[in-house]
């Protein structure tokens, strides 16, 4: 059945001069699977979402979160389209785009977590920053496929792109404005496909603010499905985990004056906690966090080119408060606690001391001609002339390493007694 909701304007790809085959799948189907069949996606499986991964076999990994966030956007497309007046049967948000969006949204994320994040972007801050986000879309549109020739992307619908496009605004931009950012960013080699997704309609405001709040209807559900995730599921993880107790929520929560509807949500947590009922509990809530959604219509310049800035995803203030709450109580009692700055800190370390000895081979200012690199990406970064460019791709490779590769790699490359030969092959 034909979906209204849509026009041609959606479906452009990023480079139309190279057409699609025909095929029995939709665009945006098209576009999910080949999310599905990356390797940048299976890599998610061995990298951080709380606790490093590998160390335990039971807990969050990048991938299984990033399957939950997918679920969780599909059913809140079905949801607005069986609750929601202003759709239909022929009129409704694409459940199997705004999955490919959810799919994505973590693949351009690095080892180790957020800390990594950290580390590899202040070790690029000369070359222009790292961005988890700004990453993926880099992956999507340029790298996703790579060989012996060099990268290049999977040339995405424009609906696509826009929608993992959770932030707009360049680095440079926002370094005029005198800002220093850590996140929340695009490369500025990227301005093109800002422009390409409001189809070169000029934006009437260009601040950081508005740029990076302005969001397609299919971002606004990943990026709520992916709060609905991570603020739910990490306190399971973290009771799980032994880092949250029923003590400590009591102590965390009468340090804090909270209002009604917060003291409740604390109340079921530790109602949950002393029942062994967490998991029960918690999925039940992610029934909630779907059914608190609604589409309410809205105006802007782009909104007479295409339904996916017509509407804008409304979240009753109460779930969205409590999925504050939740993610506040994790971050305290989980990612505030030396265990985890511990494998940070050992995260921080490992990937500084990569890049220096990658910087030291193909950064330095007397170039030195170490292969330490795969071939395929050996040549690639060979040929690359100038700096900026080469480090952006030496950066590639570091971002996409999972923790258990970073680890090593850093052993070849440091630890006397580890490495063979067939260990390099």
């Amino acid at each position: 059945m034909k979906n209204d909701f849509y026009s041609d304007f959606d479906f452009e790809l990023a480079r139309p001069g190279e057409a699609r085959s025909p095929h029995t799948r939709t665009p945006f189907q098209q576009d999910r699977d080949r999310i599905i069949y990356s390797s940048s996606f299976r890599r998610l499986q061995a990298k951080t979402q709380v606790f490093f991964s590998g160390e335990y076999d039971f807990y969050r990994t990048r991938l299984t979160h990033s399957l939950e966030v997918a679920q969780i956007g599909r059913s809140i497309c079905t949801h607005l389209r069986a609750a929601s007046d202003l759709l239909s049967d022929d009129f409704y948000v694409d459940p199997d785009l705004v999955e490919a969006v959810c799919l994505s949204h973590d693949i351009g994320h690095p080892p180790f977590g957020h800390a990594g994040e950290g580390t590899i972007h202040r070790l690029m801050r000369p070359y222009g920053g790292f961005e988890g986000n700004a990453q993926t879309l880099r992956i999507i549109t340029e790298t996703i496929y790579s060989g012996p020739e060099g990268r290049e992307g999977m040339n995405p619908t424009r609906a696509f792109v826009d929608g993992v496009m959770k932030y707009k605004v360049l680095h440079g931009e926002r370094l005029k404005n005198g800002e220093d950012p850590r996140n929340h960013f695009l490369y500025d080699e990227q301005a093109p496909y800002v422009t390409f997704i409001f189809g070169e309609r000029p934006v009437p405001d260009g601040s950081a603010e508005f740029m990076n709040r302005f969001r397609s209807i299919e971002c606004q559900i990943m990026d709520w499905a992916d709060d609905t995730a991570y603020s739910l599921n990490d306190v399971v993880d973290g009771i799980a985990s032994g880092l949250i107790t029923a003590a400590k929520i009591e102590q965390w929560a009468g340090a804090r004056a909270l209002p009604a509807d917060q003291a409740r949500s604390i109340e079921a947590v530790l109602g949950a906690v002393r029942e062994k009922s967490v998991n029960r509990v918690f999925s039940r809530k992610v029934g909630e966090y779907i059914r608190a959604c609604r589409l309410v219509s809205d105006e802007n310049f782009m909104s007479g080119v295409t339904n996916r800035y017509a509407y804008k995803l409304a979240v009753d203030p109460v779930i969205r408060d409590e999925a504050t709450l939740y993610a506040d109580l994790s971050r305290e009692l989980v990612f505030w606690t030396p265990q985890i700055y511990q494998l940070e800190f050992k995260g921080d370390f490992l990937l500084r001391r990569i890049f220096e000895a990658f910087a030291q081979v193909y950064l330095g200012t007397e170039e030195r001609h170490t292969p330490l690199l795969p071939a395929d990406t050996e040549r690639i970064v060979r040929r690359e002339s100038d700096p900026g460019r080469r480090a952006r791709l030496i950066c590639d490779y570091l971002a996409g390493m999972t923790d258990v590769f970073a680890v090593r790699t850093y052993k070849r490359l440091y630890d006397p007694d580890f490495g063979s030969i067939g260990d390099l092959v």
